[in-house]
């Protein structure tokens, strides 16, 4: 391509000022980042007002110059100005190509240097144009900018991602957790939650994030379980003299406003629990359930970060980042919950949740360049993350408990529930350059506890006495059940070491060669216990006030035997410690296993000018296995499931380049699916509304109806995009795609009498096809060519469907009415828009106003089995408003109001005997935000 911008000129120069005047050309490389291409840098002529700017590529050009000697100004920020003197010959081209390195003396007002370029719009668009492979990121400059707080918020924005409104998952291409892989450095990481394969995105503050990155088409350098694409977050690091930022921010929703908020007793202000050494039995005694009064509902936050380098002889240097934070958030809602499969297990047309939620981060990353050609880098993140929540369900006595005749019951739960994340995460990587042959390798150890400690949870019937002015009638505590009152314990372990290994020779420009290796072992430990409250004297005990429940459960009464506990698992009954008021056994436990060790070899072909050719195969082993002690399992339950399997996995991406500046990619593959520990391990988790258990047949050791001896899903996938890539910071792009899963996995309605869900392989196959529409536009510029106002879209449309099975049967069953359906968690219509206005009032004021909306079209949340239908999320638009007002060079003062449609968030049972069928809705609020940010 060089070649042919040079031959161009000087065609033009020859034939047009061949006699008169010369040009200059050159290129423009990043020492610090290997000799990439370094766009955006000025360059000026010395004692004029003539300058232009490197493009994509590094490139840079002035014509028709008079012939002499002239100097020329080579600055970026945060780079070592250079001034060079060059020969200006008539008739002649001169070629000048510049290497630019980081400069101690240029950073000293300078935050973030190096990687600031790799976090901005238009830096991202050039790494998406050389990318070998479909790839979509967004930087920490945008991330600023549209108000989003973490990793969740930001895939969010890209096209063809989704994420599920009152939970923490993503779809991309309308594919959920399960076909999702997510890494950091291009290590991989854990999951925090039972209930999810990847760890919790909102998790990860916009504080730690440079960019994120999603790969939609398979590359060999991908572990195996892939579909939806790898979601990677890079880490923020820093070079430079040295800086210290303070950011403070409040704020509050407008639903929580006024609220008199309510949290658990023994949890603290930041997140934190201190009983987990405690016998949970001595909890329960020590302790009653009663939630205390909570602190006023207003929003806080703080952030601090800061850095600094060091430099050496011989180019070395050594560059520190810190960054920690801390956020809150008051929400409050009311609405309906319901659970509804023949008729109504339970109805409650009127709840309130009060939810107090908290995330501290903590992250230190230190980057030591032992030359130009050699660089390590480690990093190590902490991230403790807490909900707390106090739920009432049935607050106007109208609930109702298995009543198909929909009278009311005065059926009435309270739930109070604490969760608390932390998550530890260190990796080391390296990166080194051998001439032709670069070495890139990373090891990682991630640790995971996630704790639900002492949730309490109890059940009245007749609520709607305790709301009739009449003291002569009283609720009472529905015991037909040993465990409808009950304290629940559940901890969670993750332990992860990853590594990652590549070896690439470039033997031309035309032909690179990668050999690689990964590798991860993880392993999950679960348990979880229960105590139930029976036999309680409600002849001695009158319920007069369901938020005071300590005057009853506490130590005295236990030994007076007002009320007796009771353990599922007693400790030793053949010594008379049985199930009541003693300490008991764990409930449920089990151990899951995941090995995975592969190795690929991944080409690189440039086939004249304007062809890549990436071929790639991976050859990959993975031992999956799983360890169980749950209730009710089958008499013939080994308590144990195992798969190993070794898969080829091959892959071609190809791109063609029309020009400069347009693209177009093909790329075809297969990969594979394996259910993630939630899916296989037979445990049944609670809510208030559901059942939610797992499924040790799909790892393929047990026979049945419809049931398959394979352990994962075979996945082929094709992607075909063209990309225009019009000016600094536009674009537009149009993506076809399709996929083929088989045996694919989905959450039905089993066919037992609880309403439990579970995961089966539902059909044969499955298919999703889906265009996508991405464009970005400049509307106004202003004379020194900045963006002004400027617009976004990104549009996808999906078409599934899978085929299922008349009926499953095995450890558990279920069965269908119909031969087909949508696939679970696809949203047909996914819509993200922008509009960004960026006017200079004056140097020292800097506003930038940002209107972002997000759609998502209804999707099945799970599939409904014989004649119950499906389980509906119901579409939900967003609209957020974020100024950020920049003040001199320092200070910035920043506001937000978010969620301002403020729509319905709504589940529904669809096709029921009675129509469709309510079972949330509820509203989340406005939430305004005022944010103060000084650089020091």
């Amino acid at each position: 391509m060089k070649k042919f911008i040079l031959l161009f000129i000087l065609l033009i120069t020859t034939f047009s000022y061949a006699q008169n005047t010369g040009s200059v050309v050159g290129k423009l490389t990043d020492k610090e980042y290997n000799n990439e291409p370094l766009a955006f840098a000025n360059v000026l002529i010395k004692g004029t007002t003539k300058g232009t700017t490197s493009d994509f590529d590094g490139l840079y050009q002035f014509e028709n110059l008079e012939p002499g000697t002239l100097t020329l100004i080579f600055s970026f920020v945060g780079y070592e100005t250079q001034e060079i003197e060059v020969s200006i010959v008539a008739g002649k081209v001169t070629e000048l190509n510049v290497p630019m390195g980081a400069s101690a003396a240029s950073l000293d007002e300078v935050v973030i240097t190096t990687t600031t370029k790799r976090e901005s719009v238009t830096a991202l668009l050039l790494e998406q144009k050389k990318a070998s492979e479909i790839q979509v990121s967004i930087g920490s400059e945008e991330l600023s900018n549209k108000g989003v707080s973490d990793a969740a918020g930001a895939v969010a924005k890209i096209s063809g991602v989704s994420q599920q409104e009152g939970s923490n998952n993503v779809y991309v291409r309308g594919l959920g957790d399960r076909y999702l892989n997510t890494t950091m450095n291009g290590l991989s990481l854990p999951s925090n939650n039972i209930n999810n394969k990847n760890i919790d995105l909102n998790l990860f503050s916009s504080d730690v994030i440079e960019n994120i990155s999603i790969s939609k088409a398979y590359s060999a350098k991908f572990y195996g379980d892939f579909s939806a694409g790898n979601i990677d977050i890079t880490s923020k690091d820093y070079t430079g003299q040295g800086f210290f930022d303070v950011a403070l921010s409040s704020g509050a929703n407008t639903r929580a406003v006024g609220k008199d908020f309510l949290r658990n007793e023994g949890t603290g202000y930041i997140g934190d629990y201190a009983r987990y050494q405690h016998n949970p039995f001595a909890v329960i005694l020590s302790h009653g359930p009663d939630p205390v009064q909570g602190e006023t509902p207003i929003n806080i936050g703080i952030s601090l970060s800061g850095g600094k380098s060091f430099s050496f002889k011989n180019d070395s240097r050594l560059s520190l980042f810190l960054t920690a934070s801390f956020d809150n958030s008051f929400n409050y809602r009311d609405g309906i919950v319901a659970d509804y499969t023949a008729g109504y297990n339970k109805l409650f047309p009127d709840s309130e949740e009060y939810n107090y939620s908290t995330t501290s981060t903590a992250m230190a990353t230190a980057i030591y360049k032992i030359n130009n050609e050699n660089r390590l880098k480690y990093n190590s993140l902490f991230i403790n993350s807490s909900n707390d929540q106090v739920g009432f369900y049935g607050v106007s006595g109208q609930g109702i408990l298995y009543d198909f005749s929909d009278e009311p019951s005065g059926y009435f739960q309270s739930n109070y529930q604490f969760n608390q994340d932390i998550v530890l995460v260190n990796q080391l990587v390296g990166e080194h350059n051998f001439g032709k042959l670069d070495l890139d390798w990373g090891i990682g150890y991630n640790r995971v506890f996630a704790h639900e400690p002492d949730r309490k949870r109890f059940s009245l019937l007749n609520y709607d006495n305790l709301l009739d002015n009449d003291p002569t009638t009283s609720p009472n505590f529905a015991q037909n059940n040993n465990f409808n009152n009950q304290r629940y314990f559940q901890n969670i372990e993750d332990e992860e070491l990853n590594s990652r290994l590549s070896l690439t020779y470039k033997a031309s420009d035309n032909f690179k060669v990668t050999v690689g290796y990964d590798g991860k072992s993880r392993e999950r430990l679960f348990d979880n216990s229960r105590y139930g409250y029976k036999n309680i004297d409600t002849n001695t005990y009158t319920i007069t006030d369901t938020r005071n429940l300590n005057d009853l459960f506490n130590l005295q009464n236990f030994v007076d035997g007002l009320y007796q506990t009771h353990v599922f698992n007693p400790i030793s009954p053949e010594n008379g410690i049985n199930q009541t008021n003693f300490p008991g056994n764990l409930e449920n436990t089990y151990k899951g296993m995941l090995d995975i060790y592969a190795g690929y070899l991944s080409l690189e072909i440039n086939a004249g000018d304007n062809w890549l050719f990436v071929p790639g195969v991976r050859f990959e082993n993975y031992d999956q296995r799983i360890e169980y002690n749950a209730i009710n399992l089958r008499p013939d339950d080994p308590g144990f499931a195992e798969a190993k399997e070794s898969f080829v996995l091959p892959s071609l991406n190809i791109k063609y380049s029309l020009n400069e500046d347009q693209n177009l990619r093909l790329a075809v593959s297969k990969t594979i699916s394996f259910p993630e520990f939630k899916e296989i391990a037979p445990f049944v988790y609670e809510g208030i509304s559901y059942r939610i258990g797992g499924n040790q047949d799909l790892l393929g050791t047990n026979t049945g109806v419809n049931l398959t001896d394979k352990a994962y899903s075979d996945i082929y996938n094709l992607d075909l995009k063209y990309e225009w890539f019009i000016t600094k910071g536009e674009i537009l792009s149009i993506g076809a795609f399709a996929k083929q899963i088989s045996d694919p996995i989905n959450l039905v309605l089993a066919a037992d009498a609880t309403g439990t869900q579970r995961y089966f392989r539902t059909g044969e196959k499955a298919e999703v096809l889906g265009v996508e529409l991405e464009a970005r536009k400049n509307v106004l510029m202003d004379e020194n060519d900045d963006t002004v106002l400027s617009a976004g879209l990104n549009f996808t449309y999906m078409h599934t469907k899978q085929d299922l099975y008349s009926s499953i049967e095995g450890s558990y069953g279920t069965s269908f009415n119909r031969a087909t359906d949508e696939l679970e968690g696809a949203s047909p219509i996914i819509i993200n828009a922008d509009l960004s206005y960026k006017p200079v009032i004056s140097e020292s004021f800097k506003p930038a106003a940002n209107l972002i909306f997000n759609y998502s079209s209804d999707r099945i949340f799970s599939l409904g089995s014989g004649d119950v239908g499906n389980i509906i999320e119901k579409a939900v638009p967003k609209l957020d408003f974020i100024l950020k007002n920049q003040i001199g060079k320092n200070t910035e003062i920043n506001l937000s109001a978010k969620n301002l449609l403020d729509p319905s968030i709504e589940t529904i049972r669809e096709n029921t005997g009675d129509g469709d069928v309510l079972l949330s809705s509820f509203k989340r609020g406005i939430t305004f935000g005022l944010q103060f940010k000084y650089k020091f």
